[in-house]
């Protein structure tokens, strides 16, 4: 009985032999001692978190620590209050140990530190999900639950050694997995952490370093496996933790990410940073599909981003004449190879409108060596320099401030500027980059906008910078004013008192990371980990944003090499060896959990017929539902009739651009429905989708979409 009086279990009287005493009655002692620890540790969080939000902000290091001590305590918090009892995925118990083990999602123990839940993550809860009948890894017996509305609506035992029985166990004819396979689906990723695969968690326990590819077809829980490896990481490897660049998981378009919003927080982790690759570019929201496939084509190689190199490059060429320059301490001849050594100072990957700053500054220690003055110092010729119109008119032509818009803008409408750039484009390729609006977005040039604005940084950045050190000399000056105060009043000049004459301890007093600076973007990078989902989409190109923001080379790759749209004739490693990625290990999910059999009879053919070696998973189960075929005609009955047959479940119509989407049918595209799954799903013409490869695969992923019906509707 938990903590209130109310039971843990709620069985439906078909269930009514698991509620038999001599099976739940251990269990649910357990969840006395869980709702209690609960309400401590929930009572005592709520405190914790009061007394961190009560307690001066700080500043720099303290007022960074605090807010990561904020979040941390916010989310675990969040995360019991969301839960409850149903925290417990289910139970364990050990060939030589009688003693249960429950798994959480979360750890929990009691106040005399027995332990009550072990976190999912942790290795000691591995064969909870690892063991299988040939491999029991050391088990008895496993118990899974389902939580219904906060008690357990249903449970599911299995068993693995000859005395099992006699430990109270209660077999079913189906797993705590088969039985979920065919539940209703809803808006949002239902949740599926207790009734995770030994395949599947072999992969979400893999070590980061390299890259990993889960390769995998439709329905073998690829993303799933992708949501919870980013939790699993992130609790289970140090060198992934947020202070030092965290997780960062892609998916492929927004309605997917909606779909999945709950996943992670319900493991426990709200720290993923979550995008599709058009959030990485400010341009992305709006962009437009390249209407014209060689156009896409020629713009989606790694050479084109590489180009922007060569764009930048052109200028940033120094000044080749002597000049004068007049300063109110003389004049001052600044050569030719002044201009080399000042365009050499900045350190080597400095952006380029940041680099910009430190030759300024160069450029003025030069000048400072070679004049006299007693009151010369390099902020008074600083400050003379800043009205010298020639000088910096010399600058800004070999060292301009520039806007990545600008840049890759230049290559579509300057048509020597993009050969010089890209040399090995053909004149009539060089034609065909040409556009009458340059800036007009499209997704292709998403991958050029992201590389020059890595490669150039914020142009407004030496000017906020100098800001920032005004301030800094401001806050000096107001800090050795109030020292000078301090020593003035000292009458016998000795103490401690005296040490504040030291020019270090002045400069020390000033909390520079306590000033005022501009806030990092939050999908800039670099991240200790990227996962990508539906990677077998990704252009070489768009690798390049990723590679940008992950230099240490540690990714997650998921996808499914017959869910290409333009065809993937390559292996995975070659693939990714091309982009310049290396240490990559392949794993293969060959099961198909998701897609009934009757739907992928059906939808096998397709894709074979397109590409005869694809990798199509096996369904394990049958859902005793044919697919129907019919007349566009019949769409809105084929509908009614369903909803009013389903209470419950979500369907899709894929290919009916007018359809009006529900709270319960959407109305996608085939490309839109990429990771997400459905009760039903009704085709409207399937052969309008494209020929080719192309419109195999949509037609293949928008098939393999449905969880319990498949309906096929044809024009005439």
């Amino acid at each position: 009985m938990s903590r209130l009086g109310t039971s843990a279990f709620d069985l439906p009287d078909r269930l009514s032999p698991k509620a038999d005493p001599a099976l739940i009655a251990a269990d649910e002692r357990h969840f006395a001692a869980i709702a209690e620890s609960l309400a401590r540790n929930i009572a005592e969080l709520s405190d914790l978190l009061a007394a961190e939000r009560r307690a001066p902000g700080g500043v720099g290091r303290a007022a960074m620590e605090r807010d990561i001590e904020i979040h941390r305590l916010t989310g675990r918090l969040r995360t019991m209050r969301r839960f409850g009892l149903d925290l417990c995925l289910g139970h364990m118990v050990g060939a030589d140990d009688p003693e249960p083990v429950y798994i959480g999602r979360l750890g929990l123990t009691d106040s005399t530190g027995r332990r009550l839940l072990v976190d999912w993550r942790s290795p000691a809860a591995e064969p909870f999900f690892a063991a299988t009948h040939a491999h029991p890894m050391g088990l008895a017996s496993r118990r899974r639950y389902r939580w219904t509305r906060g008690r357990i609506s249903d449970y599911w035992d299995e068993v693995f050694t000859a005395d099992g029985l006699d430990r109270r166990a209660a077999l079913d004819d189906q797993s705590a997995f088969i039985a979920s396979l065919g539940s209703n689906r809803s808006p949002r990723m239902r949740d599926v952490l207790a009734t995770i695969q030994s395949d599947q968690d072999a992969i979400i326990r893999a070590g980061s370093r390299g890259a990993l590819v889960v390769d995998g077809g439709p329905g073998t829980g690829k993303t799933v496996v992708a949501l919870h490896r980013a939790a699993y990481l992130l609790y289970s490897d140090p060198r992934l933790g947020h202070r030092r660049g965290g997780v960062l998981f892609v998916g492929p378009h927004q309605p997917y990410l909606a779909y999945v919003a709950d996943v992670l927080p319900s493991l426990g982790e709200e720290g993923v940073r979550t995008c599709t690759l058009r959030d990485l570019v400010a341009e992305g929201a709006a962009a437009a599909v390249e209407s014209d496939p060689e156009t896409a084509r020629l713009k989606s190689s790694a050479d084109m981003v590489g180009a922007i190199e060569k764009a930048v490059a052109f200028y940033e060429a120094p000044p080749t004449e002597d000049m004068t320059v007049t300063t109110p301490w003389g004049d001052v001849r600044l050569t030719a190879g002044d201009w080399v050594e000042a365009f050499e100072a900045p350190e080597p990957g400095t952006q380029h409108n940041e680099a910009r700053e430190r030759i300024w500054q160069e450029l003025i220690a030069i000048l400072l060596d070679r004049l006299e003055g007693d009151d010369l110092s390099p902020e008074l010729l600083r400050r003379a320099l800043s009205h010298d119109q020639e000088l910096i008119g010399a600058l800004g032509h070999a060292w301009p401030l520039l806007e990545a818009a600008d840049l890759v803008g230049d290559l579509w409408s300057v048509p020597a500027y993009l050969r010089m750039c890209a040399p090995w484009l053909s004149r009539d390729e060089v034609r065909r980059l040409q556009r009458a609006d340059p800036q007009a977005w499209t997704v292709s040039d998403l991958p050029l906008l992201d590389a020059a604005r890595q490669r150039l940084g914020d142009p407004k950045s030496s000017a906020r910078n100098r800001r920032h050190e005004a301030t800094v000399a401001a806050e000096r000056a107001r800090m050795a004013a109030v020292i000078d105060t301090v020593l003035a009043s000292d009458d016998d000049g000795e103490g401690a008192v005296t040490m504040l004459h030291g020019q270090d301890l002045r400069d020390s007093l000033v909390d520079e990371s306590a000033l005022p600076v501009a806030a990092p973007e939050p999908l800039a990078g670099p991240f200790a980990h990227v996962v990508v989902d539906e990677a077998q989409e990704l252009t070489d190109a768009e690798w390049q944003m990723l590679l940008l923001r992950c230099p240490s080379r540690s990714f997650t790759v998921v996808g499914d090499r017959a869910q290409a749209r333009h065809g993937f004739t390559e292996s995975w490693r070659e693939r990714l060896e091309r982009v310049g990625l290396s240490r990559i290990d392949v794993a293969s999910l060959s099961i198909n959990y998701r897609t009934p059999e009757e739907v992928m009879a059906e939808a096998e053919p397709v894709i074979r017929a397109a590409l005869p070696d694809a990798n199509v998973p096996t369904s394990i189960r049958a859902g005793g539902v044919p697919v129907t075929h019919g007349s566009v005609a019949d769409l809105r009955t084929v509908l009614d009739t369903w909803l009013a047959e389903h209470a419950e479940g979500t369907a899709c119509v894929i290919g009916d651009p007018a359809f009006r989407a529900t709270s319960r049918v959407r109305s996608l595209t085939p490309s839109l429905s990429k990771g997400l799954e459905f009760d039903l799903v009704v085709l409207v013409d399937p052969q309008a989708f494209g020929e080719g490869v192309t419109g195999a695969v949509d037609r293949y992923v928008a098939m393999t979409r449905a969880t319990q019906r498949l309906v096929v509707l044809t024009s005439g």
